[in-house]
């Protein structure tokens, strides 16, 4: 302690004070040269033992933060009492805080990273290894022209595949890390139907599905109408997959003061009691997923509409089908 600067000059400045009081008092009685002493000393062993406590104090401090780099970040150093260092106490406790939450996080994104690259690897090695064996077959000179063809042609459906597999990948990557900027603009409902209903219309009119769309022209949100449209799209192609030829596709959307609703439904065979929770999680296939499901359509619609202050559920069962629910709020209160 005694090295340091500051409490040198604080001692120097206490002790030339002290001296120039005891000169004064010779000039006075030697009682009062006694009393100047008695109590220069007293201010000098006061300041002393003030400082001592507090040096005691500021190395508990260094303690606890050489604990907190070491990763412990459970002790608490807070102090409620008034004063410099019980601000500083609390402060540092805050910040120890904000650094295990930040540390939980960062935790939890390298779980979800190293989660998804597994889910990755294992939805590119059924592909890889399918086009690995067709290609093997395709060197042979003595495979028919057919079989080529056909090898040929499901090798390209793999390619397809993939690409729009690394495609969705990159956009859901975008969208959890918040790289992607919503945009804000006053989209109209009606509009919004029309533009995902397009790449819907050559499987509906296959399966010789119906579509009916009931709604006010005027009904309308804000959000980004790119995004909020191939959101619309996934829930659409999910109802067209699993609904019978024939089946019926609808269509509704409201307003109100608070939200705007649009319900997506089909009469199709509905899903599974056990997989309801489950349809928004990514990679997730359900009991009657679709051969080629990859389970990351219904994922991407779940994030898309929750960066846009909105929310999705989904009801459904064996008889009436499948409805899903969007709702985009006005505010957040």
């Amino acid at each position: 302690m005694l090295r340091n600067r500051e409490i040198q000059l604080i001692l120097l400045v206490m002790s030339l004070i002290s001296l120039t009081g005891l000169v004064a008092a010779a000039f006075i009685s030697t009682a009062a040269v006694v009393l100047v002493l008695i109590v220069a000393l007293l201010l000098i062993g006061s300041g002393y033992v003030f400082t001592s406590w507090r040096y005691r104090e500021l190395e508990q401090l260094s303690v606890y933060l050489r604990q907190i780099s070491n990763g412990n970040d459970k002790l608490d150093v807070r102090d409620n009492q008034e004063g410099e260092l019980s601000i500083l106490k609390n402060d540092i406790y805050k910040v120890t805080v904000m650094l295990s939450e930040q540390r939980s996080l960062l935790q939890r994104d390298k779980r979800q990273l190293t989660d998804a690259i597994s889910d990755i690897s294992h939805q590119l090695k059924t592909p890889l290894t399918s086009m690995t064996v067709m290609a093997d077959l395709l060197s042979s000179q003595d495979l028919p022209p057919v079989k080529r063809m056909e090898f040929t042609h499901h090798i390209r459906v793999q390619l397809e595949r993939m690409d729009w597999l690394v495609s969705s990948l990159l956009k859901l990557s975008k969208i959890d890390a918040k790289t992607i900027q919503f945009k804000r603009d006053h989209i109209r409902v009606c509009e919004l139907i029309e533009k995902a209903l397009e790449p819907v219309w050559i499987p509906i009119d296959i399966k010789n599905q119906t579509v009916s769309i009931k709604g006010e022209d005027s009904v309308s949100f804000i959000g980004d109408f790119n995004w909020t449209v191939e959101a619309v799209i996934n829930i659409l192609k999910n109802g067209v997959e699993h609904t019978q030829e024939g089946g019926a596709i609808s269509i509704t959307f409201t307003e109100n003061t608070l939200f705007t609703e649009i319900i997506i439904g089909d009469n199709g065979t509905g899903i599974p009691k056990e997989d309801l929770p489950y349809v928004f999680k990514r990679f997730y296939k359900g009991k009657y997923a679709a051969e080629g499901s990859i389970g990351i359509g219904l994922a991407m619609t779940h994030s898309i509409v929750a960066n846009q202050n909105g929310v999705i559920d989904v009801r459904s069962n064996s008889v009436d089908g499948t409805e899903f629910r969007i709702k985009f709020y006005k505010q957040v209160i």
